[in-house]
């Protein structure tokens, strides 16, 4: 089975800087990591592989990003904590993609891969949508889960998990090919490998431009995003307001009051 990773690297500070034409990241610069969800991700993409050997089938872990150059050496991390083989996505023409045009490209670039199970990190810490993992699933027609704390079964055409809701947990059975967003509560990553690491070193890692996973020029980037940034500021400081003690119902009266005052009742 392919199984593949999609993972994401991401600024390693709070303190991002936003480009003033484009209204991107500015990534030039700044120290940078795996985007934490995305490990778990990793992880447990490892684990389906050696569930699997288990059962006496083969399976391969290819992980995938799409970035800069530097976003490499995120690549060469994740063959260090287990995964087999890595492609770089990387081309000008993808600057400015917004979640849609960026689970385009991945799509694009799954396609070619062939993988039966995708694995995603439910969200990046520097966007927080959310959006890509699903987006993907889209683009693929595959099956897909959200939230997932638990892959309980996995087989040659169906994998059961367990995700997280409100209220709970709910247990859903896919079938393959299907795409799976996971939460932190999955596992435990595990830290590289001396094996690990010098396989790492050594790996080849393919850089695919658009070109190479047939994606037109209007569906990536920014001319393929339907949603751009025009303006990014901190909202302003908001001073004033009143403080109220009392009883919880003569409060709830006087807010009532208030709120009629107000003519929003």
């Amino acid at each position: 089975m392919r199984i593949a990773v999609c993972i994401k690297q991401v600024p390693q500070t709070t303190e991002v800087k936003i480009d003033p034409e484009t209204h991107t990241l500015v990534r030039e610069g700044v120290e940078s990591q795996i985007n934490p969800f995305d490990l778990y991700a990793l992880e447990e993409g490892v684990r389906v592989k050696e569930r699997l050997a288990e059962q006496g089938e083969e399976s391969t872990v290819t992980v995938l990003t799409m970035g800069p150059p530097q976003a490499e050496a995120a690549l060469r991390e994740a063959i260090s904590l287990g995964a087999d083989e890595a492609v770089l996505i990387s081309d000008r023409a993808f600057a400015g993609s917004d979640t849609w045009a960026t689970s385009y490209a991945l799509a694009r670039a799954l396609a070619k891969v062939d993988a039966a199970l995708v694995f995603c990190g439910m969200q990046a810490i520097d966007g927080d949508t959310g959006q890509v993992g699903p987006g993907v699933a889209v683009h693929l027609d595959y099956a897909q889960a959200a939230y997932v704390a638990q892959v309980e079964t996995i087989e040659k055409r169906t994998v059961v998990v367990k995700r997280l809701v409100e209220n709970g947990y709910e247990r859903v059975s896919l079938r393959l090919p299907a795409v799976i967003t996971v939460v932190k509560e999955i596992n435990e990553p595990r830290t590289p490998s001396l094996r690990g690491k010098m396989n790492a070193k050594k790996a080849q890692v393919p850089v695919w431009k658009a070109a190479d996973i047939d994606a037109p020029e209007d569906k990536i980037g920014l001319l393929g995003s339907p949603t751009q940034v025009i303006k990014v500021f901190s909202p302003s400081h908001r001073e004033g307001g009143q403080r109220w003690a009392g009883e919880p119902d003569e409060l709830a009266d006087k807010l009532c009051e208030l709120l009629k005052e107000m003519e929003v009742v």
